[in-house]
């Protein structure tokens, strides 16, 4: 593992890498995620683009394939709601 990141063990996906400071509240030092743990949290979730477009109130999939893809990054608001849908907490508190 990088020395550089701390990264969660989330039970029921071994896989999932991801940084606990993308955990965190905004004004506490969150960090944007990386296209693959932007993945990982819709799978944990059981979200694909289309519905994860719609949790966050995109009116298509454009934008997450984006996100995915590395074009763009998630804004803070719609990686909470992710985080939130996938069991991981409320992350803005």
């Amino acid at each position: 593992m990088d020395s550089h990141y701390e990264h969660l063990s989330i039970r029921g996906f071994p896989e999932a890498r991801i940084r606990k400071s993308t955990l965190k509240p905004f004004v506490e030092g969150w960090e944007t995620p990386t296209p693959e743990e932007v993945r990982n949290v819709m799978k944990m979730a059981g979200l694909t683009g289309k519905t994860a477009s719609e949790l966050v109130g995109l009116s298509n999939t454009r934008t997450v394939r984006r996100w995915i893809g590395g074009d763009r990054e998630i804004p803070y608001a719609s990686w909470a709601l992710l985080c939130d849908k996938a069991g991981l907490g409320v992350i803005w508190k």
